[in-house]
């Protein structure tokens, strides 16, 4: 069987149309399938197109959140819900294309365990995501070590047996590639259709490029040393360093230019208490991202919690 996970936030202009796609694409595959939305907190009706969806398509499941919990939220709960030996998570706007499944499936059955879609051609605004993107796909992949171009790309298909029993937490969704390829996946990339958006509008902005980093720091960190204090510590923490920066720059310009011996002004000791502070407060986030992580494991929490579900009735006891 085949699982097809999509998150679902305000997207009501375009479900109807995506699982029709979805629909025609899978059933000239021939194979089992099912697709899981999972309702992230909408408020524009998108509820109630589901619910009529489901009663109407059997293999259509529906997962209904109390509340907006994330992206990442919605994603561990397809998963944990999903019953196919192979899961393609993807976008609910409509931006992928169902088109490129096959193709995914076809990367597996040559053998590997992760394919992840590539972007190639992006039909976003070239400032506000294209080149922000480009940077943090660069960043990510050098710090990784793991070579994809477009790591943020929501359409991927995985093994069920390289995923299971990963548990993901703030937005660290788009790491779940590096994960498979630590614990040994063999991972493929091919390049994918990207379309405009239908209706709405983009959920993401310059402020994500930011929290991305931090989310890799955590990951770097955990897989060495085995929602969310990183980012009140880690935007502390950034924010001294770049103060440090500052301050070391006025430094050194006292010196070289004015002339004026250190000694005599406050700057390096400015300098040196805000680097001081900066590292201090990325080493207490680490230290409550583990605490956090532990927090969950231990006891089983989870990172979402679930209103009502359609044709999942079945499945109360979801996978740990």
């Amino acid at each position: 069987m085949i699982s097809i996970t999509i998150p679902i936030y305000n997207e009501h202009g375009a479900i109807e149309a995506l699982f029709a796609k979805i629909k025609e694409v899978m059933d000239r595959l021939g194979r089992r399938y099912e697709v899981i939305f999972v309702n992230d907190g909408s408020t524009d009706g998108s509820s109630v197109l589901l619910n009529a969806i489901a009663s109407q398509n059997p293999e259509a499941k529906v997962i209904h959140f109390r509340r907006n919990f994330g992206q990442t939220a919605a994603m561990m709960a397809g998963f944990d819900h999903a019953l196919g030996e192979v899961i393609i998570p993807m976008d609910g706007d409509y931006q992928n294309d169902p088109e490129d499944i096959p193709k995914m499936l076809a990367k597996l059955e040559e053998g590997y365990d992760v394919c992840s879609g590539w972007r190639r051609d992006r039909q976003d605004n070239a400032l506000q995501r294209n080149f922000p993107s480009m940077m943090a796909n660069k960043l990510i992949s050098w710090i990784s070590g793991v070579k994809l171009h477009d790591f943020g790309c929501s359409l991927k298909a995985y093994r069920r047996e390289v995923v299971e029993g990963v548990r993901l937490y703030g937005e660290m969704h788009r790491f779940l590639p590096i994960y498979t390829r630590w614990h040994g996946a063999r991972i493929t990339e091919i390049p994918v259709n990207h379309f405009p958006r239908r209706t709405g509008h983009s959920k993401y902005g310059l402020e994500r490029v930011l929290k991305v980093i931090l989310d890799l720091m955590v990951v770097k960190f955990l897989d060495r040393h085995q929602q969310k204090p990183m980012y009140v510590f880690g935007m502390c923490g950034v924010l001294s360093l770049f103060a440090a920066l500052i301050f070391g720059i006025w430094a050194i310009g006292l010196l070289l230019f004015a002339h004026k011996p250190l000694i005599t002004t406050p700057v390096p000791s400015f300098c040196l208490l805000s680097f001081m502070t900066g590292v201090l407060c990325i080493l207490m986030g680490l230290l409550a991202e583990m605490i956090t992580r532990t927090f969950f494991e231990s006891q089983g929490k989870s990172i979402y919690m679930v209103k009502e579900m359609r044709n999942l009735e079945d499945r109360s006891n979801p996978r740990n």
